[in-house]
């Protein structure tokens, strides 16, 4: 029995697939099962039942997993414990919405380089939907995601909050005749981002608490291109306080004082409630340390 061998189990366990378990451990598929089945061969027991289309634990696989994952967690710690000035190794996986790709994502990237200059950072940027499905999956490490998860399967610790505000150009304004989101909401073009965004818990939230609907809407996937919409005259919308007033103070757009307020979004750093791991740990107080959603001096 070799410690490559219990990884290589805990990530078939506990991935999707073999094939996602196989990436996590920098192996192919066929040598990922080669050094699961030479655990299983090792312990005598059958771990992973593989009659049907996928690889399901086996009963003893279930009981193993537990055993096997405070093994690794012994084993990590042990390693950090000889090695602290070398920091951590391998690879980090992280998750993040575009906001967060957009402001404080470098400051990320700086700051593991300096405390662990051996850990390969990876990160995604998706919506936060598809974000905690790959978290779920194992295919990511950790993610920062705004509001909190309904998956038991998942942890998550508040660390940040963003403030909105509605925006729209003052040529926009003019032509519109007002100012206010709720007049405005009747006729002219709202710029959002799509279903399974964090901003858009928030403006339907701003809705609900009105009884209003939107009529007429354009959908866009990134906050980017849709602030330089905004700049454009095309429609009005809504985005972060800090953002908007740094446009604001270039008179590329106006922030509308009318409407009522939108509520704050709050942000989490979620990982999988069965990975003690101590990158987890120290990869939680990074981001702690580093986050910040001040205006991205790349769009202002």
């Amino acid at each position: 029995m070799t410690l490559k061998q219990l990884e290589a189990f805990y990530w078939a366990a506990t991935c999707i697939n073999f094939s996602v378990a196989a990436e996590r451990c920098h192996l192919s598929v066929s040598s990922l099962s080669k050094r699961v089945a030479e655990l299983e061969a090792s312990l005598g027991a059958q771990l992973f039942d593989r009659s049907g289309r996928s690889a399901e634990l086996t009963a003893q696989g279930e009981q193993m997993l537990p055993r096997i994952r405070e093994l690794l967690r012994v084993a990590a710690e042990l390693e950090q414990s000889a090695g602290q000035n070398r920091g951590l190794q391998g690879r980090c996986r992280v998750g993040l919405g575009e906001l967060s790709g957009l402001t404080w994502l470098p400051r990320l990237v700086r700051e593991v380089a300096v405390r662990h200059p051996d850990l390969q950072l990876e990160p995604y940027v998706a919506i936060g939907q598809v974000l905690e499905q790959r978290l779920e999956d194992g295919e990511l490490d950790l993610a920062v995601i705004a509001g909190p998860s309904s998956r038991s399967s998942l942890a998550s610790e508040r660390i940040a909050q963003v403030d909105f505000v509605w925006v729209a150009t003052q040529s926009f304004i003019d032509e519109a005749g007002t100012e206010d989101p709720q007049r405005l909401m009747a006729g002219q073009l709202l710029l959002s981002l799509p279903v399974g965004a964090g901003g858009t818990r928030v403006l339907d939230q701003w809705l609900a608490s009105r009884g209003m609907d939107v009529n007429r809407r354009l959908v866009c996937n990134s906050w980017g291109a849709v602030v330089g919409m905004v700049a454009e005259g095309l429609g009005f919308a809504f985005m972060p306080k800090q953002w908007a007033e740094a446009l604001e103070a270039r008179e590329v757009l106006r922030v509308l004082k009318r409407g009522g307020a939108l509520e704050p979004l709050h942000y989490v750093v979620q990982w999988r409630r069965d990975d003690s791991r101590v990158l987890i740990t120290e990869m939680r107080q990074i981001v702690r340390d580093v986050i910040d959603f001040q205006a991205p001096r790349c769009l202002v």
